[in-house]
C-alpha cells in the first residue's frame, strides 16, 4: 500500500517521518524546487531569514515541545521573551493587559474603569454573550484595552473587519487574562502572560528551516520537489496524481497542501463544493528583511498596531533569537505585512515595500537608512487563515466531500485551520496515531 503525501511543508514533512518509522511505502510531492513550505528559510549576504514569517519554537504541549527540541539538539539558542507594543510613540509591555502601568495616565484609566465596569456587567449578566470576534473583544477585555490595542491590532493583522469574524476559534489561541494581573498592571506590579511562550528556542544556525531538515532528514529520498499537482483522479481504485508530465499512482491520499489547491485539482467537484472552498477566506504575507550595520534594540519582536505607522503588523529581530544570523557587527530585523490576496499591497513593487518599512523603523527609532547594508522582498500566498462568519458551515462542505473520497487533510492549510508550528505537529501525532501501516 503506497500512500502519496501532498505537500512537503512542516506538516507534510512530520507525517512523512512518523509514518516512515512506522514502515509506511511513502512518496512526498512539494510544487516547488525545495521543501520547507512556511518554514524554509533564506541565507544571503551572511544573513539568514525566515522566509515565512518570524517563527520561534515554543508550545504548552510538553510532547510536541519535546519532538521539536530534539530535532534542533545540539543546534539551539534558548530565549527569555522580550517583547513589546509600539503604543504612541512609546515601547510597552507585551500582553497588552499586561503592560498598562507603561500607558499614558487618561489611556490607562480609560483602560482599567472599562475593564472593571465589564467584569461587574458580565458577573450581573447584564451583557448578552458575544457573538462575533468583536463582541468577545469588548465582553473579555473591556472598551479600553479593546479599542486602544486589541480591535486595531487585530483588524491590522487579519484585514478584515472583527465585527464580521466568527469567534469559535478564540478560547485557547487568546487567553482570558487574571484579573488580579490586570489589576496589578494598572498599578505598576509586574506580571507576566503567555507565560507558555516566556522562554522559547530557536536553531542557533539555518534559520527555523534547521528544524524542518532535521526532521525530513530519514524521508529525503523519498521527497519529489518540484512536483506541482495538477490533476487528480481515481482509477481502479488507485489514484493517480500528475504534474501535467508525470504521472504518480499511490493506494492513498494524505493532503497537506492548502485545500483550495486540492479542490482544484479533484476531477467532478461538484458545484456546491467549489464555491464552498472559493468562499473560505485567508491572508496573504509579504515579508520585509532588513540588514543593519550595528546593533537593534533587545527586544524579541514588536507589535504595531497604528495604522498611520504604516503597514508593518510586527517586527521581528531575528539576531535576537541566535547570535549567528547576521554577519559580525551587524543586525537582523523581519518586517510582516498582512494582506489580502489581490489588494493594494499585493501590487506593490519590492522597492516601495523595502521604503514603506524602512520609513516605519526610522519613525520608530529603530534604524536610520544610512545603517542598511541588506534588504529583500518574500512574498507568501498563503498565510493566515480567516476566520468568518460563514467559515464553519464552508469548511463542513469541503471537509465531507474529502471524506468521502478517502482523502485525508492534515496541516494548517489543508485542515484550514489558524495552526502553529506546535499545533500543526500535533495535528499530525494524533492523526498517525489513527493510521494503519
Amino acid at each position: 500500500m503506497k500512500t502519496a503525501i501532498l505537500g512537503g511543508g512542516l506538516s507534510g514533512l512530520t507525517l512523512a517521518r512518523l509514518l516512515y518509522e512506522k514502515g509506511t511505502d511513502l512518496v512526498i510531492l512539494e510544487a516547488e524546487p525545495e521543501y520547507g513550505g512556511l518554514c524554509r528559510s533564506c541565507t544571503r549576504d551572511g544573513f539568514t531569514f525566515d522566509t515565512g514569517g518570524s517563527h520561534i519554537i515554543f508550545s504548552r504541549d510538553s510532547e510536541v515541545l519535546s519532538f521539536m527540541r530534539k530535532m534542533i539538539s545540539g543546534n539551539e539558542q534558548e530565549n527569555t521573551r522580550n517583547t513589546k507594543i509600539f503604543y504612541k510613540g512609546r515601547y510597552m509591555k507585551y500582553p497588552f493587559e499586561n503592560g498598562l502601568s507603561d500607558l499614558p495616565a487618561e489611556d490607562l484609566f480609560f483602560c482599567i474603569s472599562e475593564f472593571v465596569k465589564t467584569l461587574v456587567a458580565v458577573e450581573k449578566g447584564e451583557l448578552p454573550p458575544p457573538k462575533t470576534f468583536r463582541d468577545w473583544i469588548y465582553y473579555t477585555f473591556g472598551k479600553g484595552i479593546a479599542e486602544c490595542y486589541m480591535v486595531p491590532y487585530n483588524e491590522k493583522i487579519w484585514k478584515y473587519p472583527t465585527s464580521d469574524m466568527s469567534l469559535h476559534w478564540v478560547d485557547g489561541r487568546i487567553p482570558r487574562p487574571p484579573v488580579d494581573d490586570v489589576i496589578k498592571s494598572a498599578i505598576g506590579i509586574p506580571t507576566e502572560g503567555y507565560t507558555h511562550q516566556l522562554v522559547f528556542s530557536y536553531p542557533l544556525d539555518g534559520g527555523i528551516e534547521a528544524l524542518v531538515k532535521a526532521i525530513a532528514r530519514p524521508v529525503e529520498p523519498f521527497i519529489k520537489t518540484g512536483f506541482r499537482i495538477r490533476s487528480i483522479r481515481k482509477e481502479a481504485g488507485r489514484w493517480l496524481i500528475s504534474d501535467g508530465a508525470e504521472m504518480i499512482e499511490a493506494d492513498r491520499i494524505i493532503s497537506t497542501i492548502p485545500i483550495q489547491h486540492l479542490i482544484a485539482a479533484l476531477d467532478g467537484v461538484p458545484k456546491e463544493v467549489r464555491k464552498a472552498c472559493d468562499a473560505l477566506t485567508y491572508n496573504s504575507l509579504v515579508c520585509v528583511n532588513i540588514g543593519v550595520r550595528g546593533g537593534v534594540p533587545e527586544y524579541s519582536w514588536l507589535y504595531v498596531p497604528d495604522p498611520a505607522l504604516g503597514k508593518t503588523n510586527r517586527v521581528s529581530f531575528p539576531s535576537q533569537y541566535s547570535q549567528n544570523v547576521a554577519p559580525a557587527g551587524c543586525s537582523a530585523i523581519l518586517a510582516e505585512i498582512t494582506h489580502q490576496p489581490g489588494d493594494p499591497v499585493a501590487r506593490m513593487s519590492d522597492e516601495d515595500l523595502i521604503a514603506e518599512v524602512n520609513g516605519t523603523l526610522t519613525e520608530m527609532g529603530i534604524v536610520t537608512p544610512e545603517r542598511v547594508v541588506f534588504s529583500s522582498v518574500v512574498r507568501q500566498p498563503f498565510a493566515y487563515v480567516v476566520y468568518d462568519k460563514r467559515y464553519q458551515e464552508n469548511i463542513a462542505v469541503v471537509r465531507d466531500y474529502c471524506r468521502n473520497l478517502g482523502i485525508s487533510l492534515v496541516g494548517r492549510f489543508s485542515q484550514f485551520e489558524y495552526l502553529n508550528m506546535d499545533g500543526c505537529i500535533r495535528s499530525v501525532l494524533d492523526f498517525v496515531q489513527s493510521y494503519p501501516a
